[in-house]
């Protein structure tokens, strides 16, 4: 595809990223059949308009980078998107599952969504996760230790990661901050990801729970590459794209 002037690039990268959210920087080389160095400029131009956000090898509509936010902040931002999310992340547990939830929002609608009758133990680092658990009889809590994190209301540190050893879980429900091609799965705080990590270690089965605002970014702490997940439930706000993307990577994308 050849355009003659900067004004139908920029139009073509612009409509690239409506669609998909996040493009490739080296597709839109052969896509528009122009230098590495005019793309670079055209980049640049429409990056200091604020139009679009580059990292290394890609581009995005929102800034990519996410920063730590309160729990009360978060709740209510996509609330019927988690709301939804949630609701089918609990159809998937079974009577007398083992079952780790890790904090977040998202993954607090789970929580909700959990049936008073299912007889079940969870392991969760959220304090706000137990909370919602206590009226339900027949749940069994294993609230984790350590440093409590204010805006999460989650613990993280050694102890907490220690704890972790003694069990084994049949599923892992994690909420994240971002999931990227490039750097996998993320969270705003580096504490954080590391008991993620041990999370996914403790579990036979990485479920992910996250709106689709959440794809294309990435948080400062690292929790683990994409062929650490089983599944993503996610919000139809995903780019067709990004879906193709993940389940060429083996992951099934549960879309509600």
């Amino acid at each position: 595809m050849k355009f003659e002037s900067m004004s139908q690039r920029h139009a073509y990268i612009l409509e690239r990223l409506e669609s998909e959210g996040n493009v490739r920087v080296a597709d839109l080389f052969d896509a528009l059949d122009v230098s590495a160095v005019t793309i670079r400029k055209d980049l640049k131009i429409l990056e200091d308009k604020k139009l679009l956000f580059r990292t290394h090898g890609n581009i995005s509509r929102v800034n990519p980078y996410s920063k730590d936010r309160s729990v009360l902040e978060k709740e209510n931002i996509l609330a019927d998107q988690k709301f939804r999310i949630g609701k089918r992340a609990a159809e998937m547990i079974e009577p007398d599952d083992a079952i780790i939830i890790g904090s977040g929002t998202t993954v607090l609608y789970l929580a909700k969504a959990i049936p008073s009758d299912l007889k079940l133990t969870v392991l969760t680092s959220a304090m706000n996760i137990s909370m919602a658990l206590l009226d339900k009889a027949n749940v069994e809590i294993v609230q984790l230790g350590g440093v409590v994190r204010k805006t999460s209301t989650s613990v993280t540190g050694n102890y907490a990661e220690s704890i972790l050893d003694n069990f084994t879980c049949s599923k892992l429900f994690l909420g994240v901050d971002g999931i990227d091609l490039e750097q996998g799965c993320t969270t705003s705080n580096m504490m954080e990801a590391l008991l993620n990590k041990a999370m996914i270690r403790t579990a036979q089965k990485t479920i992910i729970l996250t709106d689709s605002s959440k794809f294309g970014r990435r948080g400062f702490g690292k929790i683990c590459p994409l062929n650490d997940i089983d599944q993503i439930i996610t919000d139809n706000g995903v780019s067709n794209t990004m879906v193709r993307e993940l389940e060429n990577q083996g992951i099934e994308v549960i879309i509600v």
